[in-house]
């Protein structure tokens, strides 16, 4: 009896190992003088911004595909706002620590707060697949150019972007909620329109599995019906 306990425990440890993330999944964030600086690294995938959201100006984004060691991040990059650097890679070296991470990111070196450890809410990177017009939702063919959110617990940023090219079309983002059927998006950065920042728009939003059903009004003021599909790396 004693013996078949010690071997169940022993399982329930192993399992629990197998399944634990590694420490620097989450959201991280750092500011100097007016800059926030946020990290979003997820299972398969990584992404970095820089803005002043006080100033409403937009600095630099960057990311990609992610495969996250012990000490170790390998970021295959699939979008630079700065250079068109796609399918180059970018190693990150990393110690994190309770509820804090040293790093060097772009050669800055540093302390990191976490935020949330993207465990919860829609965490994960979704691509837009399907788009109503005239009140019928039309397929998106998944090609080179594409559209993401890429989603911590907390964090929301979306980038259109053409991986085959290393065209940078797009981004914005900032913190979300998602409760009791609503989405809600806090703009912290918008290039193309930073009288936009410090908006909120909200939308009316259901998973289904890896589906994503979202609606509402677009930053413009247009209605939107958009289908959603969560990525695996």
């Amino acid at each position: 009896m004693k013996k078949n306990i010690g071997l169940f425990i022993i399982l329930v440890l192993l399992v629990s190992f197998a399944h634990a993330q590694p420490a620097v999944y989450g959201a991280w964030h750092k500011k100097e003088g007016d800059i926030e600086k946020i990290i979003c690294v997820l299972p398969g995938y990584f992404s970095y911004a820089e803005f002043d959201k006080a100033a409403k100006k937009f600095v630099k984004a960057w990311g990609g595909i992610c495969e996250a060691g012990n000490e170790n991040l390998t970021i295959t990059i699939e979008y630079n706002t700065l250079e068109k650097n796609t399918g180059s890679q970018k190693k990150i070296a990393y110690k994190p620590g309770k509820d804090q991470l040293a790093t060097n990111v772009d050669g800055i070196n540093g302390q990191w707060k976490k935020l949330d450890d993207a465990a919860a809410g829609l965490a994960g990177v979704w691509r837009i697949t399907a788009r109503e017009s005239n009140g019928v939702m039309s397929p998106m063919q998944r090609t080179a150019r594409k559209t993401i959110k890429i989603m911590s617990g907390t964090r929301f940023q979306w980038v259109a972007i053409n991986t085959g090219t290393g065209e940078f079309f797009g981004t914005g983002g900032g913190t979300y909620t998602f409760n009791n059927g609503v989405y809600t998006e806090h703009i912290e950065f918008f290039p193309r329109d930073n009288s936009r920042v410090g908006a909120s728009l909200e939308f009316k939003g259901k998973v289904t599995g890896n589906q994503w059903d979202h609606s509402g009004l677009s930053s413009k003021g247009e209605p939107i019906h958009e289908t959603w599909t969560k990525e695996s790396y």
